[in-house]
């Protein structure tokens, strides 16, 4: 369900994209990853994502708070009827290389250049600090140029239920909203000629939709204030676990989501990563 840089397990993947006006910032998307971790390496792991987008920091990443179950909410919203963290930064601030800070239980590493990454290491926890193909670094460097990537550093042993990733960017294709699935558990380079398992649920929301679209949100109530700028009050889902899937990510056309074409999503893959 995602990418690892050492033997790992991912299972139970919620994926959010969103779409929004945001006051501040403008046309955004917001993307929301959750999912349990199981690191099988002997030692340290990291998990990689790919968004597309262009001059992130870690002011980008929200903070979920105490309600770990968010998008939680968002999938019980979705699922057919039948009758977060505090960041503790150490990078500084726009225009460096690559970021670090912490965010749950992760180290996170922030950079638009993938190879540029392993210089930045030496300020990630020895006990959290993965070893990283170059391979793997260059594989990401060639298929996604113009994204910004993600590693998300743990060390936790035992299976344990992560806070919500929940992130905005201004991105690069307004029009298409794609949650990076790309999927490799072994810290080599993703074969993406192979189908491969699938775990997740996907969501999506839209401040276009109109009044009668979706499905309501009931958000904790304690959740921060701020996440009201930046969440949907109601989401449209699908759940994809039935079947393997090409190797890649899932993405949908705004169109599409505004007439509620949820059969419209597709996977995208690297060498064919365009609609």
């Amino acid at each position: 369900m995602c990418v690892s840089t050492d033997h790992a397990e991912f299972f139970g993947t919620t994926l959010f994209i969103g779409r929004r006006h945001h006051s501040q910032h403008g046309l955004i998307h917001v993307l929301g990853y959750q999912n349990t971790a199981v690191n099988l390496a002997a030692g340290t792991n990291a998990m990689l994502l790919h968004l597309p987008a262009h001059s992130m920091t870690r002011e980008n990443f929200l903070s979920a708070g105490n309600c770990p179950e968010i998008l939680s909410r968002m999938v019980d919203a979705a699922r057919p009827r039948t009758r977060g963290a505090t960041d503790r930064s150490r990078g500084s601030g726009t225009g460096t290389p690559v970021q670090v800070f912490d965010h749950d239980i992760y180290t996170v590493l922030l950079a638009d250049d993938a190879t540029r990454i392993p210089a930045a290491l030496t300020q990630v926890p020895s006990r959290k600090r993965p070893r990283l193909d170059p391979e793997l670094l260059r594989f990401y460097a060639d298929h996604y140029p113009d994204h910004t990537i993600v590693v998300c550093c743990f060390d936790n042993a035992d299976a344990k239920r992560a806070g919500p990733l929940l992130l905005w960017y201004q991105p690069l294709e307004p029009d298409l909203l794609t949650a990076p699935a790309l999927d490799c558990h072994t810290g080599g380079v993703p074969a993406t000629d192979t189908p491969v398992p699938a775990d997740h649920w996907v969501l999506f929301g839209t401040d276009e939709a109109s009044y009668d679209w979706g499905t309501p949100v009931n958000y904790p109530i304690d959740m921060p204030d701020q996440l009201y700028e930046f969440l949907p009050g109601t989401v449209m889902g699908s759940y994809f676990g039935h079947e393997p899937l090409p190797n890649g990510d899932f993405a949908i056309t705004h169109d599409d989501l505004l007439a509620g074409s949820l059969d419209r999503i597709r996977r995208l893959q690297p060498a064919v990563h365009r609609f």
